[in-house]
C-alpha cells in the first residue's frame, strides 16, 4: 500500500469510532496467534459492516466464513432484539478463538456458530435471511451466491468480500488459479444478474453490495 492510501486509511480511523476494546483484543490475538491474519475484516471494514447492519436493522443474517469471529460480532451489534446470526466456518480449530470472543462480545445467545462445508450446511438451516455476508472460499463464491439468493427475503441484503482481489480483477485478462477464476466467475454473472442491485465499493479488498428486488 502506498504512503497515501496508508495515510488517507489512518486519518479515516483517527476521525471515526474508536476500535471497541473486545475487537481491538481479538485483532491483536488474531495477528499474533492465527496463520493468514490479513483475513481478519479489521476496524475499518468492521465498523462499516456493524453501521450496514445497523441501518438494515435485519432479524436473520447468515455469515459465510467466520474465521476468529470478528466480521460476526461487528454484524451482530445490528441484529433486533432477539435477533439471530448464523456463521459458518469451514476450519473448526478456530473454534476456541471463536468461541472465546464470541463470549466476550455478550452476543453468545445471538450467534450460532457451525462449522463445515457452507454449501450443505446453508440448505439445512431452512431459514430466510435479512442480510448474508459472503467471505468464504473464493472458488465457491458463484455457488454461494446462487444458493443463498434462494433464501434472502425481497428487500433483503449479500454483501461480498474481496471482489477486487488484490487488484487482479483489472490486472489481468483470464485468471491464473481457481481462486481469482472464482472472483471473475462471480463479479461477471453478478454484473448481469437482473434479480438484484449491486455496486462494488473499493473499501480495503473490494466489498459488493447486493439488494434483492
Amino acid at each position: 500500500m502506498s504512503d497515501f492510501y496508508f495515510n488517507i486509511e489512518e486519518y479515516i480511523l483517527n476521525h471515526s469510532d474508536d476500535e471497541d476494546p473486545v475487537l481491538a483484543e481479538l485483532n491483536r490475538e488474531t495477528n499474533l496467534k492465527i496463520l493468514r491474519p490479513r483475513m481478519l475484516s479489521g476496524h475499518l471494514q468492521g465498523k462499516i459492516l456493524e453501521m450496514i447492519s445497523k441501518m438494515i436493522q435485519p432479524e436473520k443474517i447468515l455469515e459465510i466464513g467466520t474465521y476468529t469471529g470478528y466480521s460476526a460480532i461487528c454484524l451482530a451489534k445490528g441484529l433486533k432484539e432477539k435477533g439471530v446470526l448464523h456463521t459458518i466456518e469451514i476450519n473448526d480449530e478456530l473454534e476456541e478463538i471463536i468461541t472465546k470472543y464470541i463470549g466476550k462480545s455478550g452476543f453468545q445467545s445471538n450467534i450460532i456458530t457451525h462449522y463445515g462445508n457452507a454449501l450443505e450446511i446453508i440448505p439445512a438451516l431452512n431459514t430466510m435471511f435479512d442480510l448474508v455476508f459472503i467471505d468464504g472460499d473464493k472458488r465457491e463464491y458463484l455457488d454461494y451466491y446462487k444458493l443463498v439468493l434462494n433464501y434472502v427475503k425481497s428487500g433483503g441484503f449479500i454483501l461480498a468480500d474481496n471482489v477486487l482481489w488484490s487488484g487482479k480483477v483489472i490486472e489481468m485478462e483470464t485468471p491464473d488459479d481457481e481462486y481469482t477464476k472464482g472472483i471473475f466467475d462471480f463479479n461477471d454473472f453478478l454484473k448481469n444478474d437482473t434479480r438484484v442491485e449491486k455496486v462494488i465499493l473499493p473499501l480495503r479488498d473490494g466489498l459488493t453490495l447486493i439488494r434483492k428486488l
